[in-house]
């Protein structure tokens, strides 16, 4: 039996064996069902992420400690 996995590799979204083209040019904020992938956190969130660029969430996660 194999785990489920959510991957963003290049320009294509990987949800387990099926794959379609990535709709963010960063893999930030790729829309599954009613959730976006966050992957910093590599896990699903409620609403969008409030950071334009993954660069913006690293110098936040930086200052801060965490996410």
């Amino acid at each position: 039996m194999s785990v489920w996995q959510f991957r963003v590799l290049a320009n294509e979204v990987w949800i387990g064996k099926r794959h379609r083209l990535a709709l963010t040019r960063t893999g930030c904020n790729e829309p599954f069902k009613d959730r976006y992938w966050c992957p910093s956190r590599r896990w699903f969130l409620r609403s969008p992420c409030p950071f334009l660029s993954r660069n913006e969430c690293t110098t936040f996660k930086g200052m801060c400690g965490s996410l």
